[in-house]
């Protein structure tokens, strides 16, 4: 009798975030297919990319890595923290709900962003990555001119 742990889309995701939080690109990028459908809900012309260049579109495993090496490039080590509320699970597709805080380099701005993360699982590797997030927040700490004023 195998006591193997079944592959499940909640066990993949589960696994794809504690290797987020350990950090290392090469072994979160292990968890995406080699091919994936990778989208953040970011406007392409009206980020700056130079300020932002982990947001962006990719489609392959080395791209993943990529992501998570630039992102961690742009951020200030140990000031960072994910808040998990949820995960929600549908057979394949599973959504994480939660809340990042991050330090923007450039700027030394702090910043919260609420997100939803929609991945799917097949043959245990994610193959759909679309994030939603507060991408005000994360624009406005990475503006060199300061976040404008409220209304």
């Amino acid at each position: 009798m195998s006591t193997a742990v079944p592959v499940t889309t909640r066990t993949v995701v589960e696994e794809l975030l504690r290797r987020i939080g350990e950090g290392d690109p090469e072994r979160i990028a292990e968890m995406y297919a080699e091919r994936s459908d990778w989208k953040l809900d970011w406007p392409e012309t009206e980020h700056g990319r130079a300020a932002t260049p982990w947001i962006c579109h990719r489609s392959t495993r080395a791209d993943a890595a990529a992501h998570y090496r630039e992102l961690a490039e742009h951020h200030v080590p140990g000031q960072a923290a994910t808040e998990i509320e949820r995960i929600l699970v549908d057979g394949d597709d599973a959504v994480v709900l939660g809340e990042i805080r991050q330090t923007a380099r450039s700027t030394g701005r702090a910043y919260r962003a609420r997100f939803a993360l929609h991945l799917t699982v097949e043959d245990g590797l994610v193959t759909r990555h679309h994030i939603y997030e507060d991408s005000l927040a994360v624009a406005q700490a990475f503006d060199a001119k300061g976040p404008s004023e409220a209304c």
